[in-house]
């Protein structure tokens, strides 16, 4: 283990539980230091503020495991492991198979996402120290859920960062078959962990979709950006007149339409769209009384962030003209460059565009399964407004 010595003034962030250490806050390096290994993190004093593990190559130098002197072992990842699980035994609402495990630095696992699909755990291991932690994490999670298969799906900018390349595979037990089936509230979903997105399933939105269903009865429904169909499923259990759910990806809408007929839903009252949803909303001859809006990332990186707002405000402003008086928009960006307040004066800004009178009734995140470690906002990266339009 390498020994590492901050800057003086630069241990405030550590001290007050914020798990990254940039590389400018670093004054010198003792020991030889290979990507991913642990260090030993001291403030100028020499005092210890804790361990995490290091990779030089990185801006984000340091991620920290713990502020103690304790060992990076078996025990310690059965301690974070069993604390996450116990949590999401009382979170997790009934009749539901499907919820994250770990979220990252919101569990005090900087770096290590996994997703629980029924009888199949889905990882992402997207920093080079949890790439050599790996091999012990998939140990200790089959030890702790008795799973049928543990499967890997590490990819992203994060890993490019990080100087590893794409992975993908069985890290224990079986391979999971080409869909997965697990409930959500009551209803039923195929989910492809090896070919769909992230982990196969957007876990994060699964409040988000309760609230969808408690809004759209008697209402024409557009799904915008419907993926495999989630938001629609909902709002037809709810009593939707109609759903319309659009996409650009054709894999993504026969998926839903699956999905749609899994759930015992009438077909007269679904329609599935493979489209552009700007073109769409911009030509669109009727409204509907709820849209979603759920889009991919438009800021990917920092440097794109005017041109993924202009994004953001055009498709808003488009999807306020087709709301009538009463009608409701839930409008989400996943964006991690784009703050809460930089998202809502967006989509104010495209609301004034549109020469509306619009109420929020609410702010939106991801589901309680998903938690934030309360110092770094850097991990709130979904945010959402529910929006009603005036009468």
């Amino acid at each position: 283990m390498i020994t590492l010595t901050l800057k003086p003034g630069r241990e405030g962030p550590v001290r007050a539980g914020h798990p990254w250490i940039f590389s400018r806050a670093i004054d010198r390096v003792e020991g030889q230091a290979t990507a991913g290994g642990l260090a030993r993190v001291l403030a100028a004093d020499r005092n210890l503020l804790g361990i995490g593990y290091h990779n030089a190559q990185c801006s984000i130098a340091v991620r920290m495991l713990t502020t103690t002197d304790t060992l990076i072992n078996a025990e310690f990842l059965d301690q974070r492991l069993g604390a996450a699980y116990a949590l999401r035994r009382a979170l997790v609402p009934p009749a539901t198979t499907a919820y994250r495990l770990i979220n990252g630095e919101g569990d005090f696992l900087p770096g290590f996402i996994a997703d629980v699909y029924d009888r199949f755990v889905v990882c992402q291991c997207l920093t080079a120290g949890m790439e050599l932690l790996k091999p012990l994490l998939a140990e200790r999670l089959a030890a702790l859920l008795s799973p049928q298969g543990i499967y890997e799906k590490s990819e992203g900018n994060v890993r490019r960062e990080e100087g590893l390349p794409n992975a993908a595979g069985v890290l224990w037990g079986d391979e999971p078959p080409p869909m997965v089936e697990i409930q959500e509230n009551g209803c039923q979903f195929l989910v492809d962990p090896q070919g769909g997105q992230k982990t196969g399933f957007f876990l994060d939105q699964r409040d988000n979709r309760a609230l969808a269903r408690t809004l759209a009865a008697e209402q024409d429904v557009l799904n915008g950006f419907s993926y495999t169909g989630g938001f629609g499923i909902f709002a037809a259990k709810g009593g939707a007149r109609s759903v319309l759910s659009i996409d650009s990806s054709a894999t993504a809408l026969e998926l839903a339409q699956r999905n749609w007929a899994r759930n015992a839903l009438p077909l007269e009252y679904s329609s599935f769209l493979q489209a552009d949803m700007f073109s769409y909303l911009r030509d669109a001859p009727q409204q509907f009384g709820l849209i979603i809006l759920d889009p991919p990332p438009f800021v990917r990186r920092r440097q794109d962030q005017h041109a993924g707002l202009k994004g953001y405000k055009e498709i808003n402003l488009q999807a306020l003209r087709k709301l009538p008086p009463g009608g409701h928009l839930l409008t989400f960006s996943c964006s991690q460059h784009v703050s809460v307040a930089e998202f809502t004066q967006t989509v104010l800004f495209a609301a004034a565009d549109a020469r509306k009178r619009v109420q929020l009734l609410g702010h939106l995140g991801p589901a309680s399964d998903h938690p934030v470690n309360l110092v770094h906002s850097e991990g709130s990266y979904l945010k959402g407004l529910w929006l009603r339009m005036g009468d």
